[in-house]
């Protein structure tokens, strides 16, 4: 494994760390809106089952920050590999693979696990909870909760759409590595680029629908200002993937490495300047003056974008050794994003009547979910080799035309 694999492999590993830690702090936000019941719009529970009497202003700034580039990081990171996986294995066979590893384990989540991971939310809201209460108002919903599993399905989408460009144009990936040749030779500009493609894909809905509106189809969730965004993302991932990641942007001694200092520096300077716009659209964002929205929905997508590339920068300079932690994180970390949140929801769960400050209490629910969805990741793709066997990710690899 070349040192930009390893770095990106560790970069994997820490990104599902984060999203525990995200997760886990989520019932402890000062700014967590209103709870209603189960079973009455608009359904905050969702987005926060748990909603803990002890909370933290510091768990806010932690969760805004993710938010606004670490889904667009993961959607990156899985389009680095998708070039490389079509030539190899063809349309036909990667369009399969991906329904057996994305597909079918998204089935699962959504008949087995997110049921089990939502009763708390039932229960906090319900007088007298029992299970076949629970059933009744789950199934008399207008959606099917999916809770954080929602990346799946558009992965899934995404991958199919890739799957679908390399049959129809198995020279596609020509283009993509000129234009990787092109980001490397001038990062700034590819910058510049990128920020200005999702610009256009997000802040006309975003202006429109708000950044925080979902739409749920069954168990389809999207938030409608980001999928075309994610799509950018996504392709920019599997463009620089198709050249190699030793080369170009993507090199241990490439432009993101070298000048990591540059990048960190722009993504704090461009997160304070979405963070400030945004805090003047707040706590209604349709009730907010225009010119405030129009800036909030403009400053999102370079901050989105810098935050990225500033995680990557910092991998490929200074994560570039083997750990067998981190390694073993990498190769569970979609495992633990499958299971994480039955953990995560449950101790937050249990934790509710401990006399705890906030930053305990989400200490210890991150503690025991990644203490146990780590495990459960390992055990559950053991029992499934050979037919799922959807925990064990395979490594990062390089392409080498």
């Amino acid at each position: 494994m070349s040192k930009s694999s390893l770095a990106l492999s560790n970069l994997r590993a820490v990104v599902i760390v984060i999203v525990l830690a995200f997760h886990s702090s989520l019932a402890y936000l000062v700014n967590i809106p209103a709870q209603v019941a189960f079973n009455q719009e608009p359904y905050t529970w969702e987005a926060f089952p748990v909603a803990d009497a002890h909370r933290w202003l510091g768990f806010d700034i932690f969760c805004a920050t993710q938010d606004v580039s670490l889904m667009a990081l993961m959607f990156f990171l899985s389009g680095l590999l998708t070039g490389p996986s079509l030539e190899r294995k063809g349309s036909r066979l990667y369009l399969v693979d991906r329904l057996r590893r994305i597909g079918v384990p998204f089935v699962l989540v959504v008949i087995v696990l997110c049921p089990i991971a939502l009763y708390p939310a039932y229960a906090v809201r319900t007088i007298n909870p029992d299970a076949a209460g629970y059933w009744q108002q789950l199934l008399s919903l207008p959606f099917w909760p999916i809770g954080p599993q929602w990346f799946l399905w558009q992965l899934l989408v995404l991958n199919a759409l890739a799957a679908g460009l390399f049959a129809a144009a198995p020279h596609v990936l020509a283009p993509f590595r000129r234009f990787a040749d092109w980001a490397g030779a001038r990062p700034v500009r590819y910058y510049a680029a990128i920020s200005a493609a999702a610009v256009l894909t997000y802040t006309p809905l975003a202006y429109v629908y708000s950044p925080f509106t979902w739409h749920e189809f069954g168990p389809f969730a999207l938030q409608i200002c980001r999928p075309l965004l994610y799509i950018l993302v996504f392709f920019a991932g599997m463009a620089l993937g198709s050249r190699g990641l030793e080369r170009g942007l993507l090199a241990v001694d490439g432009p993101l490495a070298r000048q990591w200092a540059w990048w960190t520096g722009l993504a704090l300077i461009t997160f304070f300047l979405w963070a400030g716009l945004t805090s003047l659209t707040m706590p209604d964002w349709f009730a907010a003056p225009a010119a405030a929205k129009l800036g909030s929905a403009l400053a999102y997508p370079p901050a989105c974008i810098a935050g990225g590339l500033y995680m990557v920068a910092i991998f490929l300079r200074f994560s570039r050794m083997r750990s067998r932690i981190l390694d073993s994180l990498s190769a569970n970390a979609y495992g633990m994003y499958l299971v994480h949140y039955v953990f995560v929801v449950w101790l937050q769960y249990a934790l509710l009547p401990a006399d705890l400050p906030a930053p305990a209490k989400a200490f210890l629910v991150f503690a025991g979910s990644l203490v146990l969805s780590w495990p459960a990741s390992v055990v559950i793709s053991r029992l499934l080799t050979g037919t799922l066997a959807f925990a064990a990710k395979r490594p990062i690899r390089t392409a080498t035309r």
